[in-house]
């Protein structure tokens, strides 16, 4: 086959959005470049993440970002191609719209309104983050990711509210290339990394789950999110159910979106048609064991998902944007942080609902559930993943909306500084 393909390694798409130089690697074939290698390459990525992650010195690092740097390494190193449309147009495709119905199941809105007053301070949470966003993009524009930037920045919006899945769909939605999807999430994860941090220092000081606080209600008769946790085995006929269902929903999200002409839109489209089933299927067709299998093969179809983005991504937009990357998050962040302790004070939220709050918006339901466990939280276990699963709802719209309104922001602070 020559060496075209590595003079190719950073896609058109790149090209035509941003005017970061992908790598320009000068070489023949990759090692690994059957689709059966490749495909091995990213399983094992993903597998491998996950063992990495609950390793003694491995655990301080998240799932995600340890198989985007990995898939980034053996990308960059040559061993699997970096453009390879026939097997990540696969996963974007196919693979990462199958998992978002599979990790939603559990997402029955009218189960929100149970958690008291943790739904108040989620939502203020939420605020503090799209306060941060606007800080943020006023201190520290991304031009360096050219017409990338603004939509790398509401994707990352969307992630601060609900999650990775968030962040996903909205670079899918907008369009954004793929050597920025991979800086922008992979300077995050540094910055959240740290983030992590910093929250549980703020937990320890509540009094770690001695708190004579009143809990939040749950309503009567819910399964603890600990009894999934204790029995996450896979039960295949579960597991089959999930998929089918997934499936059926993936269809009909894509023909929606394409007959409304909603270009990019079928994810989001798909996330709202998954709530509503959760929320209007009857119990005894949702059961605990089909959420649960549901939700560990969408996992693991993730870790797939999050390796092809590093095997895509280029090293040197990564080198040429990570400053002004983790100067944006840090800064969205930090205010994210700072607003949620200003409401603390404001309404006299207890500690725990603010850093479970504050948890579910930065990390997602699972690692609000993980601090709430840590902590002894029991009774708060449950409410944690419901205003997570609330965050996986209203992420990615209000991403998509803060979009234009982040780039008017760029705009301005471009041509202030340009006179």
């Amino acid at each position: 086959m020559g060496c075209g393909p590595c003079a190719h390694m950073g896609a058109s798409r790149n090209r035509r959005h941003s005017p970061v130089v992908t790598r320009a690697t000068v070489g023949c074939e990759a090692l690994i470049s059957s689709s059966w290698g490749i495909w091995a390459t990213l399983a094992c990525i993903g597998a491998s993440a996950l063992h990495i992650e609950r390793s003694k010195w491995g655990k301080g690092f998240n799932a995600a970002l340890l198989a985007t740097v990995l898939g980034l390494v053996v990308s960059n190193l040559n061993i699997v191609p970096a453009h390879a449309p026939h097997i990540y147009g696969v996963v974007n495709s196919y693979l990462l719209p199958l998992a978002v119905p599979l990790l939603l199941f559990s997402g029955n809105l009218s189960r929100v309104l149970s958690t008291g007053r943790l739904l108040g301070s989620f939502l203020c949470a939420t605020f503090s983050t799209v306060a941060g966003t606007m800080i943020a993009s006023m201190l520290v524009p991304l031009t360096s990711l050219g017409a990338d930037g603004h939509m790398v920045a509401a994707a990352l919006t969307a992630r601060h509210i609900g999650g990775s899945i968030n962040y996903v769909a909205v670079t899918e939605l907008l369009g954004v290339s793929a050597g920025a999807r991979m800086a922008g999430l992979a300077a995050d994860d540094v910055i959240v990394t740290l983030y992590f941090i910093a929250l549980y220092t703020l937990a320890k000081r509540s009094g770690s789950g001695k708190e004579n606080d009143k809990p939040s209600s749950v309503a009567d008769g819910e399964t603890r999110a600990t009894d999934r946790i204790a029995d996450p085995t896979i039960s295949v006929i579960d597991g089959a159910t999930a998929i089918g269902i997934s499936a059926l929903l993936c269809a009909a999200g894509s023909a929606i979106a394409q007959s409304i002409g909603y270009k990019g839109g079928s994810v989001a489209i798909i996330t709202l048609l998954t709530v509503l089933f959760a929320t209007f299927a009857p119990s005894s067709f949702l059961t605990p064991g089909m959420i649960a299998s549901g939700e560990s093969l969408g996992a693991i179809l993730l870790q797939i998902f999050f390796a092809s983005v590093g095997a895509s991504g280029s090293l040197s937009v990564v080198v040429q944007t990570a400053p002004w990357l983790f100067a944006w998050s840090a800064v969205a962040v930090a205010t994210h942080l700072l607003g949620v302790l200003v409401f603390e004070k404001l309404f006299g939220f207890p500690r725990r609902e603010t850093c479970l709050s504050s948890n579910a918006n930065i990390g997602g339901p699972t690692t609000a559930a993980g601090m709430a466990a840590a902590f002894n939280w029991t009774d708060m276990i449950v409410p944690s993943i419901l205003i997570g699963i609330l965050g996986y709802t209203i992420g990615t719209p209000i991403g998509v909306f803060m979009s234009p309104c982040i780039a008017k922001v760029f705009a301005w602070r471009m041509g202030l500084f340009s006179v």
